[in-house]
């Protein structure tokens, strides 16, 4: 349990206040003894926004991230007084302020200057991947992101690094894709399209979820295919990495090969119960205890050839 590392994923800022987010994340980080990371966004959801009255568009949406991201970490930054002033929160705490019994301090994080920040990106040519290379957060690559747009962001976030004259870290970026494990590939294949399998089933809701939203081309299994192609079976295709753990390695280091070297690779968990919990159970161990040390050896080798100088024919 001591070498967990937790993280929400995440805070949706254009529906909490700052002080709110600053104040539980830094409780968060000391009970956690400095292993959190904090993920926030913009919030995709619409009935969140109704439920909460936001009726900002995507670009205001972009807007109040950054500056409530730019909050929290003046708030952390920083001890009483605070007159914090935004286009869309303020933070003070000045006129009432009795220091002598601790009225008025905003807690400070365990890790300083303050935990990891990261911002999930879900469209193929995100701005925020560019903004968190210029700002020193680390962008998260959606599951639901063909493979081809992961490149994309790679190239996105080295160049706000670049930009920015920050070490371009590769160990910043984090890639989350579904993942299923099993001791064969015939076995994996039959889990994965199988009616009873939960990734079945989650993809099937966000197939519906992105059709009632007219954003299926979203899931596009391939660039140019008709909307009418844009079945199930060929979205779990195209975006689910299964197979025996030697495919599975394979397929992974193939990827970070083609779209960039992802330091992190966050594997989005189907946790049901009911009768496929053990192959879920199942592919979680094989993973870590089969596929990891495999691509860990192929990354190595990898990129020791790609050290090794060009030969002049």
């Amino acid at each position: 349990m001591k070498r967990l590392t937790f993280a929400t994923g995440v805070v949706n800022a254009p529906n909490r206040h700052p002080a709110h987010v600053a104040a539980e994340a830094a409780q968060f980080d000391h009970m956690s003894g400095g292993r959190f990371i904090l993920g926030i966004g913009t919030g995709s959801l619409p009935t969140d926004s109704e439920l909460f009255g936001v009726t900002a568009d995507g670009v205001q949406k972009a807007r109040m991230l950054i500056e409530h991201i730019d909050m929290i970490e003046r708030i952390w930054a920083q001890d009483p007084p605070y007159d914090l002033k935004g286009e869309f929160w303020n933070v003070k705490v000045k006129d009432s302020l009795f220091l002598d019994v601790g009225f008025g301090y905003m807690p400070k994080p365990f890790q300083r200057p303050h935990p990891p920040i990261c911002i999930p990106s879900a469209t193929p040519n995100s701005k925020s991947t560019y903004i968190c290379g210029q700002r020193g957060w680390g962008p998260v690559s959606s599951a639901l992101l063909p493979g081809n747009a992961l490149g994309h962001h790679w190239n996105n976030y080295r160049q706000g690094c670049l930009d920015a004259g920050r070490e371009v870290d590769s160990r910043n970026w984090r890639v989350v894709r579904s993942v299923l494990v099993a001791a064969t590939d015939e076995e994996a294949r039959a889990r994965a399209f199988s009616a009873e399998g939960s990734l079945r089933y989650f993809f099937g809701h966000m197939l519906k979820v992105f059709r009632n939203n007219n954003l299926l081309g979203a899931l596009r299994p391939h660039p140019g295919m008709p909307d009418s192609e844009i079945t199930l079976d060929a979205i779990i295709e195209s975006r689910l990495i299964y197979g025996s753990p030697q495919t599975v390695a394979g397929k992974l280091a193939r990827l970070r090969k083609q779209v960039g070297p992802f330091g992190t690779l966050l594997v989005s968990g189907m946790d049901w119960t009911g009768p496929n919990a053990a192959w879920e159970r199942e592919s979680l161990s094989l993973l870590a205890q089969e596929v990891l040390p495999i691509l860990r050896k192929q990354i190595a080798t990898d990129e020791a050839t790609d050290r090794q100088p060009l030969l002049a024919h």
